[in-house]
């Protein structure tokens, strides 16, 4: 009974087992015995019903160097048998920006505006034990903004004249995301064995995308049935860069100018080296 219960359910259920317990009791002791329980049940109580979800990263930390070009994250824990999973990899939502392109005298597509979206995340990457439809609600994929649908519903975008415009320009948005590999579902990855006792172990190993950017990543996992979250539970990824590539991204963003010069004279030196490799000796061809 306790496995099918998210943690509020739980607390709410030793919550009145105790209530139970204490009736009879009278005197000013009760009041005081109470609030120890409670006490006790926020503590413990909380600790044991999380515990039945639990997810962990086999690297928290992904080092962006010069010789960078993405990394291969697992991700592992337990579940309660017969649920299914959800796994969530998403950047904090914030503002994105694009170039909005378009036939100018009908001859030549030149950059004609910029498209702003708002509440949109960098990097959205959705794996789920089955189709995303066939195990969650619609109401539930909103509540917690799980899916493409739910995405786009609390997206802004401008200037959009109407929700048509508006549908469009997110769908060439998402679309976009995932062909620089920043957005993308899958269905069926997630590798789930039971251990008995009425759990499983599951784990994925996924692709981390080499062209998110620096910064924290929230790792969530739902434990869905009866097309409702049950419990979720969650980490974080970091991804820094070191080196080399640190240290012109701080003088490219402290220093542009002594940036600029030794961007300069890195591509003279290449021209002149590419020059000198495929310069033919003597007169005659």
């Amino acid at each position: 009974m306790v496995a099918s219960l998210s943690t509020s359910g739980y607390q709410s259920m030793k919550k009145r087992e105790m209530q139970d317990t204490l009736h009879g009791f009278a005197g000013p002791g009760k009041a005081v015995f109470f609030l120890i329980a409670v006490f006790m049940i926020q503590c413990f109580g909380t600790s044991s019903a999380h515990a039945m979800l639990s997810i962990k990263a086999n690297h928290e930390d992904i080092t962006i160097d010069f010789f960078y070009h993405g990394s291969a994250v697992g991700f592992s824990g337990e579940a309660d048998e017969g649920t299914d999973l959800v796994i969530k990899i998403a950047s904090p939502e914030g503002h994105q920006v694009m170039k909005k392109k378009g036939k100018v005298g009908g001859l030549l597509w030149m950059t004609v505006g910029t498209l702003k979206f708002e509440q949109t995340p960098n990097v959205y990457l959705i794996h789920s034990t089955q189709a995303l439809d066939d195990i969650l609600s619609t109401e539930e994929q909103q509540k917690y903004v799980i899916g493409y649908s739910a995405l786009r519903k609390r997206a802004e975008i401008s200037p959009a004249s109407d929700e048509a415009e508006k549908a469009r320009w997110l769908n060439e948005f998402v679309m976009f995301q995932e062909q620089q590999k920043l957005y993308a579902f899958s269905a069926g990855k997630i590798i789930a064995t039971s251990i008995g006792n009425g759990r499983q172990r599951y784990s994925i190993m996924t692709d981390w995308p080499y062209q998110a950017a620096p910064g924290e990543y929230m790792v969530t996992i739902y434990a869905v049935k009866g097309k409702r979250v049950l419990d979720l539970a969650a980490t974080k990824i970091s991804v820094e860069q070191a080196g080399l590539v640190k240290t012109l991204s701080t003088m490219a963003k402290g220093r542009a100018a002594l940036y600029g010069i030794l961007s300069i004279g890195v591509a003279l030196a290449a021209g002149f080296g590419v020059g000198m490799l495929f310069r033919k000796g003597g007169g005659s061809h």
